[in-house]
């Protein structure tokens, strides 16, 4: 394998980040009805080590009460800033490069021909794992490694939570790239220092980015989606 690409299967990588794209929603009733297909999506997948993490998900998902699994959502993603589904927050903060950073994302979107939904987040990770689904290798998988550093910070917090879900933050990492050395380095820095704290207005940036929003406390989305562009 050489260094930068991954030795997942593009085609199980599509599968993987479009069905963890499903999972790390908010889980409604048709979510949670959706054993056996999620069940059969997992069984798609060739490779073992993704399977048998998906599947160790969908153990709890599937037997825990639907209520239960609805409050350990909101108490992990929406309560919880360590464990924010917002992967440019982990980078930046709440500073102007984020916002920098938002736009980026909402514009290679647009170049692919897809827009958000109305009040969704184009750093939200279940949008961006289903851009890689759709998009596919190349500019698809780029927001993914561009944030390994968020997705690793991410995963070990809901592993120190004991969270399911880690097991869905697992198997994403398994299909992407190695770390380099120098990505190790800036993620014990991160969990050292954490992201900026520091607020700056976005007005010199423009109209856009303003309406694009801020932060992983704004409350629950619960199903996101990217749409074809009209």
């Amino acid at each position: 394998m050489s260094r930068g690409y991954s030795a997942v299967e593009e085609a199980d990588r599509a599968r993987l980040f479009d069905l963890a794209s499903l999972l790390l929603t908010y889980p409604g009733d048709r979510l949670l009805g959706a054993a056996a297909e999620l069940r059969a999506a997992v069984a798609a997948i060739g490779e073992i080590g993704i399977r048998e993490q998906l599947g160790a998900f969908l153990d709890w998902f599937c037997t825990t009460d639907p209520l239960e699994v609805e409050t350990h959502y909101v108490r992990t993603f929406d309560l919880r800033r360590r464990c924010g589904l917002y992967l440019t927050y982990y980078l930046h903060g709440d500073t102007r490069k984020r916002g920098i950073a938002l736009l980026t994302l909402k514009q290679r979107y647009r170049a692919h021909g897809l827009r958000l939904s109305a009040g969704e987040l184009p750093d939200l990770l279940p949008v961006v794992l289903e851009f890689a689904a759709v998009a596919g290798p190349g500019d698809g998988e780029a927001p993914l490694r561009q944030h390994r550093r968020g997705l690793e910070l991410l995963r070990a917090a809901l592993r120190e939570a004991g969270s399911p879900y880690r097991h869905v933050l697992d198997a994403i990492v398994a299909a992407l790239p190695p770390l380099t050395e120098t990505d190790r380095d800036a993620i014990r820095a991160l969990a050292v220092d954490g992201p900026p704290v520091e607020s700056v207005g976005l007005s010199p940036y423009g109209a856009d980015v303003d309406a694009i929003g801020f932060g992983p406390d704004l409350g629950t989305e619960s199903c996101p989606s990217l749409e074809s562009a009209p």
